[in-house]
């Protein structure tokens, strides 16, 4: 790490004593409250206007999301707290503002923390864990010096780590890893916590849709019943415009207008390299290797690009001396190799975890299911958000094996053996690991009980609806709904099943093209990663910035409100205006 940058801090704020306090009697009322109420024998119907007022309701139901957003902002709130203030408030108008039985309210919190802990905690434990085993063996500093040998210009080291190493991350497995990855990886090069969290998160915007191998887009046809193929294709008409601007965006976010312009040529490489792929994919091959390939043709344009273009000055650290890292001899060709190969035994595990037919495979060795009882099959979702009354289904999967993070475990285990460490020291560092990560597990998993709450109690869907009162202006708005949906439950792919049928029906009320809106639902969510709470405390997370949640919040909430609203043009611009017509699929 550079010498001229502090390291990152540990320090959690110490948050006001009444907070837990506060907390601990409002469990403790809604947990009397739960246990004196029957359970419920029928199915529940979801109301999304349970105060007789649209208006009124809405309001009430962004209730926890204001909490929870609130409380992390605040400077004295940790993150933890946060969550569990959110919940607490989510709980309170889940049960009594939307009448959703408590038991059922219960089991659904206890389904939502469980999904924070497997998949999501489980990628960045061990995330985090290799990583770890990369300092202590001293194999990170020797990859730092060949990312310094490749350009010493930390722009440039931005542009190929957040933006072309993170696609390829997210293409592969999404789910937070990209950010967990590419995060740890720019604080290890010495970039100061805030950089490596905010910047981390404005990356990983555009390749999102396509994640984890094209599930986003395999979620919104199984809601919407509209092909892949013309989904992804559609997506694949909106989001490349952003593909090409989010590198300049990362840039300029990080130096500002004017250093952003000494490195135009090699940010224009990044983003055409990215974005022409990204299109060709997606519109004449399926949406699911859109970001694998794309982010490796980018990545090696840019590195062979910049074999040959160098910038007139080289852009580093305040007080950072000329030449920090850039000894070409320091170390041989082999020991590069080494130094890359635990991240290259990542990059393979993560694809082959990704594809389907390993997923299928793990899954029947073992993957054992567990309906949540008095939740499984027992809420309705009704009209206007979906077609008929429909049950939910709540079952919780313990892929254990075929989970992102085991493959980041097994790995993080190979590396570590390759790297000549025994099993004793392998099982130390892991510990050391959990102990660094118990907030954040604790933080996570409150926040997914949030979203559960949010969706199997009918708040999201009363917030939803509230845009699709907007008319004319639906496009927009209805873009800034996908990015709602991510902002609250942390994934384009719970998104586009929470509103693709809510986006199909108003299209088709409006005179819209069902396609266009179901694909703006997953083009626009993708802004709203780098606010959702999950991706915040992963980010936070990977550069132990424990504690300062709200100080990453604030720097990426802009950029996430700008970028939206300019992808709910480009749509509108496609539902209305020639020739942009032209770019929707009939």
């Amino acid at each position: 790490m550079s010498s001229s940058t502090p390291a990152p801090s540990t320090a959690k704020p110490t948050a006001s004593p009444w907070i837990p306090l506060a907390v601990v009697v409002l469990l403790a009322i809604a947990a009397t409250v739960i246990l004196r109420m029957p359970p419920a024998g029928a199915p529940w119907s979801q109301g999304y206007d349970p105060l007789g007022s649209w208006l009124i309701s809405t309001i009430v139901a962004s209730i926890p999301v204001i909490v929870l957003l609130g409380a992390l902002a605040s400077t004295k709130v940790p993150a933890h707290w946060s969550a569990v203030l959110g919940l607490s408030a989510a709980m309170i108008v889940a049960i009594f503002a939307f009448h959703m039985p408590g038991r059922m309210a219960a089991a659904t919190m206890v389904y939502g923390a469980g999904y924070g802990l497997l998949p999501i905690g489980w990628i960045i434990i061990n995330v985090i864990f290799l990583y770890n085993l990369t300092v202590v063996t001293g194999r990170f500093e020797v990859m730092q010096h060949s990312l310094m040998n490749v350009t010493q210009d930390r722009r440039l080291q931005l542009l190929l780590i957040a933006f072309c190493f993170g696609a390829f991350f997210e293409g592969a497995s999404g789910f937070g890893t990209p950010v967990a990855v590419t995060a740890t990886i720019l604080i290890g090069l010495g970039f100061r916590p805030l950089e490596a969290s905010g910047l981390s998160l404005i990356a990983n915007t555009a390749p999102v849709a396509y994640g984890a191998l094209g599930t986003p887009i395999l979620g919104l046809k199984g809601v919407t019943g509209i092909s892949e193929m013309v989904l992804g294709a559609q997506v694949g008409r909106i989001l490349p415009f952003f593909s090409l601007l989010v590198p300049f965006w990362l840039i300029v976010a990080f130096v500002g207008w004017s250093d952003m312009f000494e490195i135009w040529p090699a940010i224009a490489v990044a983003g055409i390299c990215f974005a022409i792929p990204q299109y060709l994919m997606s519109n004449f091959h399926g949406p699911w290797l859109v970001d694998i390939v794309a982010a490796v043709i980018s990545m090696a344009a840019l590195i062979t690009f910049m074999k040959f273009w160098k910038p007139k000055r080289v852009w580093r650290f305040p007080g950072e001396g000329e030449n920090v890292g850039h000894d070409p001899n320091r170390y041989t060709g082999g020991e590069v190799f080494r130094a890359w190969l635990p991240w290259i035994v990542l990059s393979v595990c993560v694809f082959i975890w990704g594809t389907p037919q390993a997923k299928t495979f793990l899954d029947k060795l073992s993957a054992p299911k567990f309906a949540v009882h008095g939740l499984d099959k027992m809420v309705l979702r009704v009209p206007p958000v979906v077609p008929a009354p429909a049950k939910e289904a709540a079952v919780f999967v313990l892929s254990w094996l075929s989970a992102t993070g085991s493959g980041i475990f097994i790995a993080s285990i190979l590396a570590g053996l390759i790297m000549g460490l025994s099993l004793p020291k392998l099982i130390r560092n892991y510990g050391t690991t959990l102990m660094k990560v118990r907030y954040s597990l604790l933080t996570i998993s409150a926040m997914m009980a949030i979203g559960f709450l949010t969706r199997y109690g009918g708040l999201d869907a009363t917030m939803g609806l509230a845009f699709a009162r907007t008319g004319m202006l639906y496009p927009f708005f209805g873009t800034m709904l996908g990015w709602l949906g991510v902002a609250l439950t942390g994934s384009d792919t719970a998104s586009n099943v929470l509103f693709g049928s809510l986006q199909k029906i108003s299209a088709q009320q409006l005179n819209l093209s069902p396609t266009l809106m179901c694909a703006a639902n997953s083009a626009g969510g993708v802004m709203g990663k780098m606010i959702d709470a999950q991706s915040i405390v992963v980010a936070s997370t990977a550069t132990e910035w424990y504690g300062h949640e709200g100080k990453i919040l604030r720097y990426v909430f802009f950029h996430s409100i700008a970028l939206a609203a300019l992808v709910g043009i480009v749509v509108t611009l496609e539902a209305y205006v020639y020739p942009f017509t032209k770019l929707v699929i009939r």
